[in-house]
């Protein structure tokens, strides 16, 4: 057992311990990156369904086309 932990504490690698502030650098940066990837997609699945080039969901079709679900025709 104990030849067992000595092999695997050699394979692992050695790392430095993380402070606060460094966690908190690296979650700022990568809320950031995900909030611009989101942002991006949300502008370019905008132009789409502008365009016409995709088709929308339903929530997409009532924003944009409300007519479609007027009901008073009936």
């Amino acid at each position: 057992m104990d030849a067992e932990k000595e092999k695997q504490a050699k394979e692992m690698p050695k790392c430095n311990p993380l402070t606060q502030a460094q966690f908190l650098l690296w979650k700022r940066q990568k809320d950031a990156d995900s909030s611009a990837r989101k942002a991006e997609a949300s502008r370019k699945r905008e132009e789409d369904i502008a365009a016409g080039t995709v088709q929308m969901n339903g929530r997409e079709l009532f924003l944009h086309e409300p007519w479609v679900f007027d009901n008073s025709q009936y």
